[in-house]
């Protein structure tokens, strides 16, 4: 049975090591058709996909990781999400064509912002320069950089498929660093062929088949949009009573499409009067008569 839009962790038990497998297909299909621009664009998404289903398994919380990857570029932004039980989404705007190289030349000047936030609690962001020659070499200086942590990445994408390979060192532990420098050069023989079309323990094997791994059960990742009807109307309460008033006298109604799933909401006169009276509801005025 071929793995596919699952998430693996497995530890290297005697060295202090953790990693991370993930494959996304179906999961990264639906992600991906509601975004528009060239194969290279469509391709980093992919990997920005991978990568954050991947970080989120390092984290534990209830909530989301957010990575954002801003510039100035021919890929203006690009964003991946995934929640704590591995539901992704992401959105990529961009040029056509769109340059290829390293980073910079992709995205221009420009940063990488990882964002955890939490069900409950305050958010925490991380912010790194977009450097390097893949989006993977520049989240590894942010793991050395905020989280001091050595950890590598190797990320990949076709067209229809997206996988990664995540190892980290656990925190507080009294690791050899020969030990590290060991799994690192065996983990960096890993090619594109085969982290597209390997399962999990055929690819550990074939990497790591001298070593003592720990392999967890397998974790399932779907695509899965966080918007809905409420979360629209509070952001359009946000605009003000004026604002919407003018969109409806200009245009009729007010559209909102949601850019990471397409949902069309359609909002007319009595929607917002709806929405408008339902916020004084709730947020009644302090003034007494």
């Amino acid at each position: 049975m071929i793995e596919q839009d699952l998430l693996r962790r497995f530890l290297f038990e005697e060295l202090g090591i953790r990693g991370t497998w993930v494959k996304l297909t179906t999961s990264w299909q639906a992600a991906k058709q509601h975004q528009q621009g060239p194969e290279i664009a469509q391709l980093q998404l992919g990997q920005a996909l991978a990568a954050v289903v991947m970080l989120s398994a390092t984290i534990k919380f209830n909530g989301s990781i957010i990575l954002q990857a801003q510039g100035e570029g021919d890929i203006k932004t690009l964003v991946a999400q995934s929640t704590h039980d591995k539901k992704i989404r992401g959105l990529i705007r961009c040029n056509d064509p769109v340059l290829t190289g390293v980073l910079a030349t992709r995205f221009g000047q420009g940063r990488l912002v990882l964002t955890i936030e939490p069900d409950n609690g305050q958010p925490y962001q991380g912010v790194v320069p977009l450097q390097g020659n893949s989006l993977a070499a520049a989240l590894q200086t942010y793991f050395e950089q905020s989280e001091q942590l050595k950890t590598r990445l190797w990320l990949f994408a076709d067209a229809t498929c997206a996988a990664g390979l995540l190892i980290q060192e656990l925190p507080a532990h009294n690791r050899d660093e020969a030990d590290w420098e060991r799994i690192e050069i065996l983990a960096d023989t890993l090619t594109e062929q085969e982290a597209l079309e390997l399962d999990c323990e055929n690819l550990l094997y074939k990497l790591f088949n001298e070593e003592h791994v720990r392999l967890f059960d397998a974790e399932p990742v779907e695509f899965k949009c966080a918007c809905s009807r409420p979360r629209i109307e509070r952001t359009l309460r946000a605009l003000g009573k004026k604002e919407l008033e003018s969109l409806l006298q200009e245009r009729g109604t007010i559209e909102v499409i949601c850019e990471f799933c397409g949902e069309h909401s359609i909002f007319d006169s009595v929607d917002v009067k709806t929405l408008l009276s339902s916020e004084s509801l709730t947020n009644p005025s302090e003034t007494r008569h």
